[in-house]
């Protein structure tokens, strides 16, 4: 007896179960050759149910295996320009005035912040007088000298007036000589009290405000030159031999564009902390212009080819943090066992940089995780279906084979 016979039947004695036997005799026997048409057109459907079920997805399939790729190295960096200083205070005092902020564009010379010169003026005003101090002194000991040189020719004075009043004289003239230049020192202190800009450019930051007390080495505001611009890359010292060789270098600009630097400087020392080395890149002026300072940039070192697994990049099926590929199951069965049906296995792996094949398909480089020769489903949402199977390499343009008409249902025949 069909499944689908033995539940009409347990259906029917159910229900019969339920009716006197004195309702039988009127309503069963009449109905009865109505039930059995029915029950023969359902058991007559059942092949063309089962002929309409879906069929299980076919895959297609890629072969894991060796292909050239470009050794090379991507990393994240961040412009910065050549040109940028930190001005600071070189003389203590409160901040009287901040004539600029930050993103004003500043030429060279020009007064950025001026500080309390009250008591380097008093500095300047002393020292100031304190030249016209020696000078009058060295115009009376010059005076005095020449006096005392004309009576020693007359045998008027000793040789030793004429020694002490040449002594005075020359005493003078070195006191001028340190009062000339303590009023140089006072002036440069006074100069101290205002901050210029070095070179023409842009405000980048301020630090301090209009109150604040200066000090010494206590930044006030940072400025820099538009031009020239570098490219700024932190390299993980375990990949230094690899970029030290690389052949050629390029910088991804944030508007899309890959440009050669005209310049590299590798800093000769790594990090102790991030073990990472420094790489500076300079970029031409007619490329770098527009740009400012902070803005992200990707670096691409390349060092040739060498042969590598790939896996094609519509393989790859990633949720959150797991990166897997789905492999089809095509390993032969051990002596004496069954062999498995044919399917996928969900695998995680590791995969390396991006890079294009020769028809110009995106491939990952496999770090782990797979072999060669293996088979990796294209289509990773299908090949998770249940009973996925995979196609034959080759197979995925072959056409389908048309399907075949379900027969139709038979008719319940009339009483």
């Amino acid at each position: 007896m069909t499944p689908i016979a033995t539940v009409v039947d347990t259906i029917s004695s159910r229900w019969l179960s339920r009716w006197p036997s004195r309702w039988l005799s009127r309503v069963a026997r009449p109905a009865a050759p109505w039930c059995m048409a029915a029950t023969l057109g359902l058991l007559g459907a059942m092949p063309a149910l089962a002929q309409n079920q879906p069929a299980a997805p076919e895959v297609p399939v890629a072969l894991v295996a060796p292909r050239a790729v470009g050794q090379g190295l991507v990393l994240e960096g961040s412009l910065q320009a050549v040109r940028q200083s930190t001005l600071s205070a070189q003389a203590s005092g409160r901040i009287a005035q901040l004539q600029v902020k930050a993103g004003d564009r500043v030429r060279a010379g020009q007064v950025l912040a001026l500080i309390d010169d009250r008591v380097t003026q008093a500095g300047v005003s002393q020292a100031q007088a304190q030249v016209a101090q020696s000078d009058a002194q060295l115009a009376n000991a010059q005076a005095n000298y020449g006096r005392t040189k004309d009576l020693f020719a007359k045998g008027f004075v000793s040789q030793s007036a004429l020694d002490v009043a040449e002594s005075q004289f020359k005493a003078a003239q070195a006191g001028t000589r340190a009062a000339v230049a303590g009023q140089t020192q006072s002036q440069l202190a006074q100069g101290f009290t205002r901050l210029t800009a070095p070179y023409d450019g842009w405000v980048l930051s301020t630090q301090a405000e209009a109150g604040d007390l200066a000090m010494p080495g206590t930044p006030v505001l940072t400025v820099y030159a538009p031009q020239p611009m570098r490219a700024v890359v932190h390299v993980p010292a375990s990949r230094q031999p690899l970029v030290a060789k690389a052949t050629a270098i390029e910088v991804r600009l944030p508007d899309g564009r890959w440009v050669a630097p005209v310049a590299r400087t590798a800093l000769p020392a790594a990090d102790p902390v991030s073990q990472t080395v420094e790489w500076r890149l300079d970029l031409a002026a007619d490329t770098s212009a527009g740009l400012v300072p902070g803005q992200q940039v990707q670096v691409r070192f390349v060092a040739g080819q060498a042969q590598r697994l790939t896996v094609p990049a519509q393989a790859v099926f990633r949720r959150g943090e797991m990166t897997a590929v789905y492999v089809a199951r095509t390993a032969p069965a051990a002596q004496g066992a069954a062999a498995p049906a044919p399917g996928f296995v969900l695998r995680a792996v590791r995969l390396g940089a991006a890079s294009n094949g020769a028809d110009g398909a995106a491939n990952y480089e496999v770090l782990a995780g797979l072999a060669g020769n293996e088979q990796v489903a294209l289509d990773p949402i299908r090949a998770g279906l249940a009973g996925a199977r995979p196609l034959a390499l080759g197979a995925a343009n072959a056409p389908a084979p048309a399907p075949v008409a379900a027969p139709p249902a038979p008719v319940p025949a009339k009483p």
